[in-house]
Formats: structure tokens, sequence, C-alpha cells
């Protein structure tokens, strides 16, 4: 896997939460022997044992249970630790979510259908934001709780905690909400991590504008997960081949930044180097 990353062309590569412990020792091996760099992590990296598919909400930070608080915090400096291993340098964190239903799949349906600017979805997404303002301030309260459990740890292993912008409506943070994050968490060690699908989902759905979002976080932001998005709600496509302004985000965008390619397991080799070269084009090297 790894070889087939850096045969792409690239020097580092993302271990994302569909890492099973078994294959640690190769991936180890590989880190050590030089065939490749790692330079991020996405919780949960190893997965727990027993879990043998991508779960990185497993245990969720924003949990009413304890046991599930602690089980997120366990399994999180496992994945500190393992990032001190392999010398990365951000890991990439879900927050949390609501208890909501599923107003993120419902208003796809919808948009689906053409019907974003009807009376019925509009009523829809006034009903959702208000859900979320009332269940937010527990939820949120939990999860800042629980990252200051391992931040201490994150600080003494100099790793960076990228708190990710998430696509469904239910998930923490709220996107205004950030700010409140980075000012609860009182470190530089946490920080704004920027996937440009699930922003572009929250747009299509009428939540945020992708680009002032972006731009609103400048100060905080680290790194971004790439990928496009076919409308409404098909991520993971590669860039130039959906709707994405990635000119439009270009002046945000900086040599400092990681920029982490996220594809779908089902696109070509050849999709996803022009994906590569389309991005290039437009921020310049990443």
């Amino acid at each position: 896997m790894l070889r087939e990353i850096r045969d792409l062309g690239f020097e580092y590569a993302e271990l994302s939460h569909g890492i099973r412990v078994s294959l640690l020792p190769g991936i180890l091996e590989a880190v050590e022997a030089g065939e490749i760099k790692i330079s991020t992590l996405h919780n949960f990296c190893p997965l727990p044992m027993g879990i043998t598919h991508a779960a990185p909400n497993l245990y969720e930070f924003s949990s009413d249970k304890p046991r599930d608080q602690d089980l997120a915090v366990r399994h999180t400096l496992k994945t500190l630790e393992f990032a001190t291993r392999v010398k990365a340098q951000l890991v990439v964190l879900h927050f949390g979510s609501m208890d909501l239903k599923d107003y993120t799949g419902k208003l796809s349906e919808m948009l689906e259908r053409g019907e974003k600017n009807s009376p019925k979805y509009i009523k829809l997404c006034a009903e959702a934001a208000k859900k979320r303002d009332e269940q937010k301030v527990k939820a949120f309260a939990r999860a800042i709780a629980t990252l200051k459990r391992f931040l201490p740890e994150a600080e003494k292993r100099d790793l960076q905690l990228g708190i990710e912008v998430r696509e469904a409506l239910q998930e923490l943070p709220v996107e205004g909400d950030f700010t409140e994050l980075f000012y609860e968490a009182g470190s530089p060690a946490v920080v704004y991590w920027h996937d440009t699908g699930h922003a572009q989902i929250k747009e299509n759905l009428g939540f945020i504008d992708h680009a002032a979002h972006l731009a609103s976080l400048a100060e905080h932001l680290a790194g971004f997960h790439i990928h496009d998005v076919q409308f409404p709600t098909r991520d993971h496509c590669s860039p130039g081949t959906g709707m994405i302004n990635f000119a439009g985000l270009a002046p945000l965008v900086k040599p400092h930044h990681i920029k982490v390619f996220e594809f779908s397991p089902s696109l070509s080799e050849a999709s996803a180097r022009n994906g590569v070269a389309h991005i290039k084009k437009l921020w310049g090297e990443v």
C-alpha cells in the first residue's frame, strides 16, 4: 500500500482510521527503511482490537456515557503514541456528534430531486438548525472536557490535533463554533483541519459558504483533506471532476499547510494523477 503511494510520486502518506493492528509491523518497517514518510494520522489509528473496518466515530468525545469517553481517550492516546513512532506531526480528529435524526440524508435526497428552493426544504433546514442549537451546548462541553484529558500528552509529544470540519449536520463542531473550540482548548496544539469535500457538501446543503468558512479560520488552519464533490454529496472524487472552486480557495493555501489527497478507492491511477496535477496547477507544488 505504501509503496503504491510512493510510486505515485508522494513522499508522504496519511495513515487513516482503517489501519488494523496487524498492519503496523509492515508500516513501521517501511518508515524505518525510508520508503515513505508519514505526515498525519487520522484517529483512531491503529483501530481498536477486534475492529476490522474504518471506525473514526466508534467512541465519541461528546458521548454522555463515561465508558465511551474513557475508551475514546484511551484509543486516542494510542494514536498519539503511534504518531510519534512514525514521526507524524498531526493527528486528525472527529469531535463528536449530537443525537439528531438524519437531516443530512433527507436534505441530500431533496437536493437530488431539485427541491433546494422549495418551502419544504427551507423549513427542514430551519428545523435542523434549531435542533442543533438546542443540543449542541452539552455535547460540545463534553467533547471539550474529553479533549482536555489527552491534550497534555499531545503537547508533550509536540503533536498538533487537527479538528476536522464534518459534512453531517449532527456532527460537532457546528460550523460556527470552531472559534469557541480554539478558545476553550487554550492551546496552540489544537488546530483546524479543512476537508474540501465536507465543506462543499455543507455549502450545497445551504449551511456555509465554503470559501468564507475557510477564510474565517485561516489563522488556525494546519492542513487539508483534498477531494472533489459531484453535486450534491458524492465526495472523494478527483479534483477537477466536480464542483469545488479550488482556484477560489488558492489564496488561503500556504506552503506550510499539510495537503492530503483523500481519494475514493474506486478511482483509477490516471484519475488520481490528473487530480493531483489539477491542484498543482491551481495551488502550486503541494
